[in-house]
């Protein structure tokens, strides 16, 4: 059964089919999980900014964080899975006061670290030598850039957050990133306002174009991502009466071809709380896994890899056009 709420039931919502009568009719009777590939862990809600289209609603009020006892199980769920990457966001998760040790530890397991990051952090007190920090570990960097230019990027995340965004950028590169092997650095776009995102190839190329030629930035790969219709990009869109057209769009858009890929098939997503879902879009929206088990702790991967999926109608966000992941276009 869909999750009608799970957008705060808009009139489209209501009226049309839910998103899984669209995958029964592409002929996914229900969805469910296909591989345990990824353990994605928020580890906190707290961040320096506080964006415009963020779903988990962070800033820097937010006090939620993961305790280190569920941090430990985060790590055995992880060994449990047969999982090869721990993929650590929040928040501005380098906030997190465990955020190292629970790097470390990931490490010492022999796992691939992926953080995904505002950069501008690294320009806050106590920060500044993350970027020697991550280097010298290997760890994976993925960066939300929504634009390359500064008056798109300003809108939607703060005053001069362009600015010390490129700034970020260029001490990554000293460090490594984006330059030298086994020091990976790529960059996420969403789109400024309610629309689908542009073909990711060209659109790579163009951020590599601005970015290399006003500010000698090198990357390695651009993650196109449609915006959800939860959190403070649904409550924008209400306030500008845009909320029914644009989850309309993403239903017009709907690609049978995007199903296979979705992450929420290939991941465990664990919220601060130690709480299980399916992605980190449910997470947000507080729209559990359907397992019997709710904490990490009780995390069983052979019932896990084979449940099936919570969805709702902010799914259809995932499944538009060529699809959105963490890990970009799908198809």
């Amino acid at each position: 059964m869909a999750f009608a709420g799970a957008t705060g039931g808009t009139a489209v919502g209501r009226s049309l089919r839910g998103f899984d009568d669209f995958t029964a009719e592409a002929g996914a009777a229900s969805l469910t999980g296909l591989s345990l590939e990824t353990v994605q862990v928020n580890i906190g809600l707290k961040c320096n900014l506080a964006c415009r289209h963020c779903h988990v609603e962070s800033s820097p009020k937010r006090e939620e964080e993961m305790s280190w006892d569920t941090m430990v199980d985060v790590l055995a769920a992880v060994d449990r899975a047969g999982a090869a990457t721990l993929d650590i966001t929040g928040g501005a998760p380098e906030m997190h006061p465990h955020f190292r040790p629970f790097v470390e530890g990931a490490l010492a397991k022999g796992l691939d670290v992926t953080v995904r990051t505002n950069l501008t952090i690294m320009l806050e007190p106590g920060y500044e030598d993350l970027p020697a920090f991550f280097a010298a570990r290997g760890v994976r960097l993925v960066a939300s850039l929504p634009c390359y230019l500064a008056e798109n990027v300003d809108k939607q995340r703060g005053r001069r957050v362009h600015q010390e965004s490129m700034e970020v950028l260029q001490r990554l590169n000293e460090a490594g990133y984006g330059v030298q092997p086994g020091k990976p650095l790529d960059l996420v776009y969403n789109p400024l306002g309610p629309g689908l995102p542009p073909d990711q190839e060209q659109l790579e190329e163009a951020y590599r174009n601005v970015l290399g030629d006003e500010f000698g930035i090198r990357f390695n790969h651009l993650y196109v991502i449609t915006n959800i219709a939860i959190g403070r990009f649904l409550d924008e869109l209400r306030r500008s009466g845009k909320a029914d057209a644009y989850q309309q769009l993403l239903r017009d858009a709907f690609n049978p071809a995007t199903l296979h890929g979705l992450m929420c098939r290939h991941q465990l997503h664990v919220g601060w709380d130690g709480r299980m879902y399916d992605c980190d879009f449910n997470f947000a929206i507080g729209l559990p896994t359907r397992t019997d088990a709710a904490h990490v702790r009780d995390f069983d991967p052979a019932v896990f890899r084979n449940r099936p999926i919570a969805t709702g109608e902010h799914c259809f966000a995932c499944t538009a056009g060529c699809g959105s992941s963490c890990g970009g276009a799908l198809v």
